[in-house]
């Protein structure tokens, strides 16, 4: 009976060890694709979408056209990020990939975020962008920075804050694919001082060492 026990202990535990490294990324798919679809006749749930009847798929299922079209940069932090994901090319459910244009106007920014199940690789197309990330806790929020010229790349690992400033004297262009269909993000500010329902400011002015009323003047900002 000790044997046994013992044996069930150890199985948990690897089990315990190995199923963080089995969800920590998009599931690998089991066919050659799954197109995504919202309707569930005659589908099965794949990843968060229906798949499409696999005899049904077309061309335009992996097909995304207009990424070369520049897009109007009008909000407050001066750019605008057009992304190409599962949720409008549903040829990309299970691929586990997925691609952005982010548009900079001067001086704009991509502020300070996190892509919370996606590494990130970015190449400069256009332009100057001072990027970089900061590293955990653990490793003493050290912050990784470069400025970027036309053709260079930058890496941002998994879930760490990053961010991309544009530095020069025109419009920037950048392009970006992420490791998952869905990488989400979290963009620090709008989280911390935008929520719904608003946090407590005397959380956040304990948290930044701020007056309370500073940090209500920033929550309504958000």
């Amino acid at each position: 009976m000790a044997m046994k026990s013992l044996s069930f202990l150890a199985i948990l535990s690897l089990l315990a060890l190995t199923l963080p490294l089995v969800i920590s990324s998009d599931p690998s798919p089991l066919q050659d694709f799954c197109i995504g679809v919202n309707n569930p006749a005659n589908g099965v749930f794949v990843n968060g979408k229906f798949c499409k009847d696999p005899k049904l798929a077309t061309a335009d299922d992996f097909f995304f056209a207009g990424l070369h079209n520049a897009r109007a940069v009008t909000n407050a932090v001066g750019s605008n990020v057009t992304a190409v994901n599962v949720n409008n090319l549903p040829g990309l459910n299970t691929l586990g990939i997925s691609l952005v244009r982010i548009d900079y106007g001067v001086q704009g920014q991509n502020p300070p975020h996190t892509h919370p199940r996606a590494t990130e690789i970015l190449v400069l197309q256009e332009g100057t962008l001072l990027v970089g990330f900061v590293s955990s806790n653990g490793d003493g929020n050290r912050l990784f920075t470069k400025t970027l010229k036309q053709g260079d790349v930058f890496v941002f690992p998994e879930g760490l804050i990053h961010f991309q400033f544009n530095v020069g004297r025109s419009p920037a262009v950048a392009f970006a694919a992420l490791s998952s269909q869905n990488p989400g993000v979290i963009t620090i500010a709008n989280t911390v001082f935008g929520s719904n329902p608003p946090i407590n400011p005397n959380v956040l002015a304990r948290a930044f060492q701020l007056d309370p009323r500073v940090v209500m003047d920033l929550q309504n900002k958000f």
